[in-house]
C-alpha cells in the first residue's frame, strides 16, 4: 500500500486491522494543467473502515488528486478504479450561499433528495446539530454550518465520506469535537473517510494514515511516522516539526505506491475549482 524507501514497510504501509474491502485506488496519476504536472505520478487508495487524511499545503493538488481518484476528471496518466455501486458523500471545502436568500437548515437538506422531515432531523441529530433544523443557514456559525453540510453528505448513506478541509472557520474546541465525531461516524457506519486538509496538527489524532502530498506524494503512512519525515518538516516547518517531536531522516525522493482517498461532486450551486487550482 504506502511506501516510503528510507521506512520499514510494515510501519507506513499497514491499514488498520479493523479496515475493510477496498473501495478506490488509484495508481500513478498524472494531472496537468496549462502545460504543468499538477500530480505526478501519485497513487492513492482507501478501504472500508479506515479514516484516511491527505494533506499538504495550499495548491499542493490534494482536491484534484481526489476528484481524478473518483473519475471527476480524468488523469493524463495513471490507472483508476472505483469498486460497483460505492456511493460517496462530499462535504466541500467552500460553499457560496447568497445572504439575502432565505433557505433554512431543513430545507437545505431536503434539496439533497427525496428524503422525509424524520431523515433530516436524524442525520442532524447525529451530527450534533438537532436544535439548527429550523434556522437559517445564513446565521449559523462556522462551526454549524459544517456540521450541517456533514448531514447532508450523510444523507446519501454514503460507503464513502470526503471531507474537504472539514474544521475550516471553526475553532479549536470545535475542531477536536469535529474529528471525534469524523471517527464515530467512521465507526457507526462502517464507511470508508477521506479528510483533505492543510495541516497535520488538526488530523493527527483522528486518522488512520496520512498521506503527505506537494505535487507528489513526499511521504505516507501512520500519522507519527509521518510527523517525523524531512519533507513533512520541509513543508510545514520547523516549528510543526518541534511540535509534533520530529526526527529527520535522509530520504532519496523516490516513492513506491502510497495512499488513500475518495470524492464526489456537491449536489448544490457552485463548481469545484479546476485541476491545478484546488487545494
Amino acid at each position: 500500500m504506502f511506501a516510503v524507501r528510507d521506512a520499514p514497510a510494515e510501519r507506513v504501509s499497514g491499514r488498520p486491522a479493523a479496515a475493510g474491502p477496498l473501495l478506490a485506488s488509484g495508481r500513478d496519476l498524472v494531472v496537468r494543467y496549462r502545460g504543468r504536472a499538477v500530480l505526478d505520478r501519485v497513487s492513492i487508495e482507501v478501504h472500508r473502515r479506515e479514516v484516511v487524511s491527505l494533506i499538504g499545503p495550499n495548491g499542493a493538488g490534494k482536491t484534484t488528486a481526489v476528484r481524478a481518484l473518483l473519475g471527476l476528471i480524468k488523469p493524463d496518466a495513471g490507472a483508476v478504479h472505483l469498486e460497483p455501486g460505492v456511493v460517496v458523500g462530499y462535504v466541500p471545502q467552500r460553499f457560496e450561499q447568497e445572504e439575502l436568500l432565505p433557505l433554512s437548515v431543513r430545507r437545505f437538506i431536503a434539496m439533497a433528495g427525496r428524503r422525509d422531515r424524520a431523515d433530516a432531523a436524524a442525520v442532524l441529530e447525529e451530527v450534533g446539530a438537532a436544535a439548527v433544523i429550523d434556522r437559517q443557514l445564513a446565521n449559523l456559525s462556522g462551526g454549524e454550518f459544517r456540521r450541517v453540510l456533514l448531514a447532508r453528505a450523510l444523507l446519501r448513506d454514503p460507503d464513502l465520506l470526503v471531507l474537504d478541509e472539514p474544521v475550516q472557520q471553526v475553532d479549536f474546541s470545535g475542531q477536536v469535537a469535529m474529528h471525534r465525531l469524523i471517527g464515530r461516524l467512521r465507526d457507526r457506519r462502517g464507511c470508508g473517510v477521506i479528510v483533505i486538509s492543510h495541516d497535520l496538527h488538526l488530523v493527527l489524532g483522528a486518522t488512520d494514515r496520512v498521506v503527505c502530498i506537494n505535487g507528489h506524494v513526499c511521504c505516507a503512512g501512520e500519522p507519527e511516522a509521518v510527523s517525523r519525515h524531512p519533507e513533512y518538516v520541509s513543508l510545514f516547518g520547523p516549528h510543526a516539526a518541534a511540535a509534533l517531536a520530529v526526527y529527520t531522516h535522509q530520504h532519496d525522493h523516490s516513492h513506491g505506491s502510497p495512499a488513500s482517498v475518495a470524492l464526489v461532486e456537491p449536489d448544490v450551486p457552485g463548481e469545484a475549482p479546476p485541476p491545478g487550482e484546488a487545494d
